[in-house]
Formats: C-alpha cells, sequence, structure tokens
C-alpha cells in the first residue's frame, strides 16, 4: 500500500507537491470538515432531508481532485461533496440537493460534473460513457469515478470496468474503501484480498494507496489521469480509508463496529497528518488555522443562507421539466400535485 505521509506527518517520500498547494489543499480539507460537520448539525434540526457524512475521507476526495484538470469530468456519489465542491460544484447546490429541491441537482454553467448518484454503482457506467465520448471528440479528457467498497459488489462495477478496458477509456475509478457497505464489513462481501487485486481481472493497472493519505492519493491519480490521457486506458485506484461518522444520519454505527475501531481510525486524522507536516516546515500556526475555521465557516453559512433563501419550486415543476408538452397520466398528476 502507497504511503507518503504518515500519521505523525513524517514524508517518507518524495512530496508531489510544494508546501504552497499543499497549505492550499489543507486549507480545503478544514473547509470540507466544516461544511461535513455543519451539515450534520443542519440534518439534527430537521433543515436537511437526509445527510450522508465523509469526515476521515477528506484526504482520498481533495487529493483525488487536486489531480485533475478544470475540463475533466468528475462522476460522483452522494458522499463525495468534497471532491465535488473541489471540481466546481457550490456548497449551496450540494446543500440544495439534500433539502430535496431538483435545483440543487443542477451543475454549474461549464463545470464537467454530474450530480450527486443516490443509485449505488451506476453512475460508473456514466463516467465511462463520457471518457469513451471525449475520446469520439478527440479530446484528452479524462473522466473520474468515486465510489465506496459496498459498490464494487454491483453489477454495475463489472461492466464499467469491463467496458472501459477493452475499449481503453481514460476513466480513473477511485474507490474509497471506508470498510462498511452501509453496515456490511468489507471481508463479508468479497473475497478478493484487496479491492485494488480486481483490476487483474479486467487487465487494467490497479493500486491500493492510504486513502487518509493526502500526498499518497494525489500521487496515484496523478499517475493515472497521466495516463489515461496519453491514450494508455483505465486505472483503478483503492484508497483505503474511514468513515468517522454513521453511513446516513438514520444509521446507528454502532450496532455494527466496535468503539475502539473508531478511535483507532481517529488517530489516523487526514488533516493533522497534513497540519504536523506543515508545522515540521514551518508553515503552520494556530493563527492561521484560526483564520481557516472563520472563513470557512463564513464560507458554508452564507451557502446554507443561499440555499435556504430560494421561493420554493412550485409543485408542477417536476412535472412540468419531464416532456415538452405533457401526457394526459402526468397531467393528472401535476393538478393533483398542484
Amino acid at each position: 500500500m502507497r504511503q507518503l505521509l504518515d500519521p505523525a506527518g513524517e514524508l517518507l517520500g518524495d512530496a508531489p507537491v510544494g508546501l504552497d498547494e499543499t497549505r492550499r489543499l489543507y486549507a480545503a480539507m478544514v473547509e470540507a470538515r466544516v461544511y461535513d460537520r455543519k451539515c450534520t448539525a443542519l440534518q439534527k434540526q430537521g433543515r436537511l432531508a437526509t445527510y450522508a457524512p465523509f469526515e476521515g475521507q477528506e484526504a482520498a476526495q481533495v487529493g483525488a481532485a487536486a489531480a485533475l484538470r478544470p475540463d475533466d469530468w468528475v462522476v460522483a456519489t452522494y458522499r463525495d461533496a468534497a471532491l465535488m465542491w473541489m471540481h466546481g460544484y457550490t456548497w449551496e447546490a450540494l446543500v440544495l440537493g439534500r433539502t430535496g429541491d431538483e435545483r440543487g441537482g443542477s451543475p454549474p454553467e461549464g463545470i464537467n460534473i454530474l450530480p450527486p448518484s443516490i443509485t449505488v454503482g451506476a453512475h460508473m457506467l456514466h463516467a465511462v460513457g463520457l471518457a469513451w465520448g471525449e475520446r469520439v471528440l478527440g479530446t484528452d479528457r479524462v473522466a473520474l469515478t468515486s465510489f465506496g467498497d459496498g459498490a464494487t459488489s454491483e453489477g454495475d462495477f463489472h461492466e464499467a470496468m469491463n467496458f472501459a478496458a477493452v475499449f481503453s477509456t481514460a476513466t480513473v475509478f477511485l474507490c474509497q474503501n471506508n470498510h462498511y457497505a452501509i453496515s456490511l464489513a468489507r471481508a463479508t462481501q468479497t473475497r478478493a484480498e484487496t479491492i485494488a487485486d480486481k483490476s487483474v481481472a479486467y487487465g487494467m493497472p490497479g493500486e491500493q494507496v492510504d486513502g487518509n493519505d493526502l500526498f499518497a492519493v494525489l500521487t496515484a491519480t496523478m499517475t493515472a489521469v497521466a495516463s489515461a490521457r496519453n491514450g494508455a486506458g483505465p486505472t483503478l485506484i483503492e484508497a483505503v480509508t474511514y468513515r468517522l461518522g454513521p453511513h446516513t444520519t438514520s444509521d446507528d454505527p454502532g450496532r455494527y463496529r466496535p468503539a475502539e475501531e473508531v478511535e483507532q481510525w481517529r488517530e489516523r486524522d487526514p488533516l493533522e497528518r497534513v497540519r504536523l507536516y506543515l508545522a515540521s516546515q514551518d508553515r503552520w500556526d494556530e493563527e492561521w488555522q484560526r483564520e481557516l475555521d472563520r472563513t470557512a465557516s463564513e464560507r458554508i453559512e452564507r451557502a446554507v443562507n443561499i440555499a435556504e433563501g430560494l421561493d420554493p419550486l412550485p409543485a408542477s415543476d417536476p412535472f412540468d421539466r419531464m416532456f415538452a408538452t405533457a401526457s394526459p397520466l402526468l397531467a393528472e398528476q401535476r393538478d393533483e400535485a398542484r
């Protein structure tokens, strides 16, 4: 398993980026965590319909996003808010989607990103199709798709991996192995020694990295993206990480995982190891940390205010968006909704 930055913040190899860029990525991880904790609180207050926390997985998401060009594609899941935000999706749209508002599923103009996928595994096929389409158009754009370990047990994973390998599409498969498919442990859902091993069957490169190591994820993703961009086809990256919170705000993880396990993973906090590394290079201090926390909190609060301040959509809106002219049954349903 590739590791470049250990939990104590010790650099074990060459850093893929300089200190200025490391500070920028650390700031992004801090903001992502502020967003995650804010949304958890909002759901408990009844202001979000549901929420899937990602605390503990910030390095996997921020590190992967940092390896992409702005015109590359991102196809992600309901737990990938940090990845999506890094690639251009706005916090307010992500919040809006969690309220059930359809406008939250509308990507910003000019941003190559799909709305967060709720259906487990199905979005990987979309990423392969996008990469294939870009090749038909003659571009060198890459499509990165992110998913959890549970999604690798879906048939869509097989279809996406097989098609990508056979047609050599510029697709990067990023599995954030957080050890649980809701409550099902990884060891229970597959007999493969690692998820990265699954790449062998499809004839593509695969690598397992420390998913809580920003530098390891960034390095592996940069390599995979460069390979895909140069026409060498897809890669599977397994980022071994851990979700410190529940599967969703309706889940009780205490029913299926021991508290000691959670505490062991807290000691591998992806933010803390970057902070320690920056501190060892005299590029972190408490005043800067307070400023990061303050500005991140202000931006998230502003995004929430924007999302909650929009006028509600009329009840007829989802029906009116289906067809240019509503079918008789759809018109009947629309009238009932009104």
